[in-house]
């Protein structure tokens, strides 16, 4: 999805070099819509039809400018490109185009157009990550390069099974990085629950194939030791399985792991609890 902001723009380059070596359809999505066309209040009438061609025409013209954009900077053959804008709201399109098109995988910039310094993720990001729970989402922050990820934190606390089809697209992209995967768990080894072996089992089981390391720190507040780790480790990237109504409920509540989106160089990714 693209507001044809730079940070948007940025995501888009992100994306081409992490799958550089990979057959891929891209699909580059603006939604455009008009507040008013949803209020359905008398003291807000419907938009005129010539508003609709409006911001229609306005969305098709910067298109066609990010078309530009994009072929001076891609030629790999194995990319194929397509684009597309639309009329609604980005929840309700976003989730058509990932049932429609089969999409794996929504790439993002953490912030849009409002740029807000302050706020590491803004509010479509926000929503995408929290809503499209079909599909794994990728957000990236501002003016962040893709670089070699040697190194991916996977934190947990084994009180969750995870199943294969999960873990697939960590491990796809840990096997094209030639990342490490480092599991972090917050708590003693040896205070382990027999059912929080059992899921760290399947974890070692899903991870068989790529080299994966596990960190225990015995005690601290989750989000500010997560923030230390990444900080201590220079990871490339932080991957979370995303239950609902715990992902950003907890994690993210706190300014100190939001400043991690605004001042650091760290990609998230969000994979959603198919059971939810």
């Amino acid at each position: 999805p693209t507001d044809y902001s730079r940070n948007a723009f940025n995501a888009i380059v992100y994306a081409f070099e992490l799958f550089e070596k990979d057959t891929c359809v891209f699909h580059i999505f603006h939604s455009y819509f008009l507040i008013r066309a949803a209020q359905g209040n008398l003291l807000f009438p419907e938009p005129a039809p010539e508003e609709y061609k409006t911001v229609e025409r306005e969305s098709a013209e910067k298109m066609e400018k990010l078309k530009e954009k994009v072929s001076l900077l891609v030629d790999n053959p194995l990319h194929t490109l397509k684009y597309d804008h639309k009329f609604g709201t980005i929840i309700e399109l976003l989730r058509e185009k990932v049932e429609s098109e089969s999409i794996d995988l929504i790439v993002m910039g953490t912030r849009g157009i409002t740029n807000d310094v302050e706020i590491a993720y803004g509010r479509n990001s926000v929503n995408v990550m929290e809503n499209i729970r079909e599909c794994p989402v990728l957000a990236v922050p501002a003016n962040v390069s893709y670089k070699n990820i040697a190194e991916i934190v996977f934190p947990t606390n084994f009180k969750s099974q995870y199943l294969q089809h999960e873990m697939n697209l960590l491990v796809t992209i840990a096997r094209r990085a030639k990342s490490k995967i480092q599991i972090l768990h917050i708590g003693k080894q040896d205070a382990l629950t027999e059912k929080q072996k059992e899921n760290r089992e399947q974890i070692e089981e899903h991870f068989k194939d790529v080299p994966h390391n596990y960190n225990w720190i015995d005690k601290g507040p989750v989000k500010e030791t997560l923030l230390s780790f990444v900080q201590q480790h220079k990871s490339g990237m932080i991957v979370f399985v995303n239950r609902k109504h715990w992902f950003f409920g907890s994690v993210f509540s706190n300014p100190l792991v939001k400043s991690l989106g605004v001042h650091s160089k760290i990609p998230i990714l969000a994979i959603h609890d198919s059971r939810d």
